[in-house]
């Protein structure tokens, strides 16, 4: 029997180890039973806004329903999170929380019950927001009109839905941690650090994932397809992919405030961002992130592609070709040169070449939208192909595509195709 208690030796250190790893870094909470301290306008305002800088609305307001109420579904590889009501209802929403209860949340990714929060909520980067950022945000959110919404129940599959996968898993992945600032880097790159890696959690889009569906930090933004969904999230350290190191600071504020300028247009899930989040930042935060985005160290291994080698066409070349100048070229140009502030030019067009063909799927089945925003009210879209073309010939035209004018990009196969 030996043998036995030395098993239950080992499993009790283990969970005992286990839960340590989940309460490092929380404080007590003291405010519990006290009445909401009164805010000022200014912190209010100041709510308002980092709101807006974190996306807040993205996840936490369900299509046609009440702003922030939550009950919207986020796909991931284990099932679906539903995001909770942030109105201030007591029963439902926030109303019953406490400040320190939601910094807890924000910081250690704990809720008011104790309960540990599954990473769909991006705590995994909130915890760099500081504590008077925090407390800003949850007074803005006490000013909500409150709606009486229950949040649907997860549906995970098992073993994910339980608490105690849930903190093996953050038990691995996840430490508390405050931003701290680059004595080296000037007061704009860290304020840029701290709005790109905290309040914007771009790494939850644009990082690299492990087997365990958690971001990499020590690859940082180096780009991955987004969870649950069929859209990859371009390097942001790649010249090849999304890298914005060649752009001046103005092309990336344009960007990032229009949705689109000389080099590229947002559409699919950055349109979103777009829309809900950067097009309302002031000119000093934007700047500040692309200042912090302009320096990231490129990545070994992105390099540019080669220009495409003279080679006999394939049949699926071919086939491409036909479909294109039938298709495409009314709007893209016989060489895909476009029309200039109408229609992107597919020559030399890096979101060509990329080595991840799933967004130029998703192009030509659902269409491409650029966001309205108030730089760029009435933007120029692609309608959906995806009633006119089959999978295979979405491959052809996409692989035709994708080795003309100077790409030399992988083909794309009908496998690529019929599982996006």
């Amino acid at each position: 029997m030996g043998w036995l208690f030395v098993a239950l030796a080992l499993a009790a250190g283990l969970a005992g180890t286990v839960i340590v790893l989940n309460r490092r870094g929380e404080a007590p909470i003291t405010d519990a039973h006290r009445a909401p301290q009164p805010s000022s306008p200014g912190q209010i305002e100041r709510g308002r806004y980092l709101a807006l800088a974190g996306n807040c609305a993205g996840c936490h307001t369900m299509r046609g329903g009440a702003a922030f109420a939550g009950g919207r579904g986020i796909e991931t590889p284990f099932g679906t999170v539903f995001a909770g009501n942030l109105t201030p209802d007591p029963g439902t929403g926030l109303g019953s929380w406490s400040a320190d209860q939601f910094w807890r949340a924000m910081h250690n990714g704990r809720s008011r019950d104790g309960r540990l929060l599954y990473p769909a909520f991006p705590y995994t980067s909130f915890t760099q927001i500081t504590r008077e950022d925090s407390d800003a945000l949850y007074a803005w959110l006490r000013t909500l009109p409150p709606v009486v919404q229950a949040n649907p129940p997860h549906a995970l599959r098992f073993p994910y839905d339980t608490q105690a996968a849930l903190a093996v898993w953050r038990a691995l992945n996840f430490s508390p941690a405050a931003f701290e600032p680059a004595p080296q880097q000037t007061a704009e790159w860290n304020r840029g650090a701290y709005l790109v890696n905290g309040l914007g959690h771009c790494i939850a889009c644009h990082g690299t994932r492990n087997w365990l569906g958690a971001t990499d930090a020590t690859r940082g933004l180096a780009g991955g397809m987004l969870p649950g969904q069929a859209w990859y999230a371009p390097a942001l350290d790649a010249k090849a992919e999304a890298g914005v190191a060649g752009w001046t600071t103005k092309d990336v504020v344009e960007l990032l405030k229009t949705g689109r300028n000389a080099h590229a247009t947002v559409t699919g899930p950055m349109g979103e961002v777009v829309s809900r989040s950067t097009q309302h930042l002031g000119e000093e935060d934007l700047r500040a992130m692309a200042t912090y985005l302009r320096a990231l160290p490129p990545r070994p291994g992105h390099a540019a592609r080669a220009e495409a080698a003279s080679a006999p066409a394939s049949a699926r070349v071919l086939r491409g070709e036909k479909i294109y100048a039938q298709e495409c070229a009314w709007c893209h140009g016989e060489r895909g040169e476009g029309v200039a502030e109408v229609f992107p030019a597919l020559a030399g067009n890096r979101a060509v070449g990329l080595a991840n063909p799933a967004n130029l799927i998703q192009m030509v089945r659902r269409g491409g939208y650029a966001p309205a925003t108030e730089g760029n009210p009435r933007p120029y879209g692609m309608p959906p192909f995806g009633h006119v073309l089959d999978d295979e010939e979405i491959a052809a035209v996409l692989t035709y595509i994708r080795s003309s004018w100077g790409h030399a990009a992988s083909e794309v196969t009908l496998r690529d195709t019929m599982r996006r």
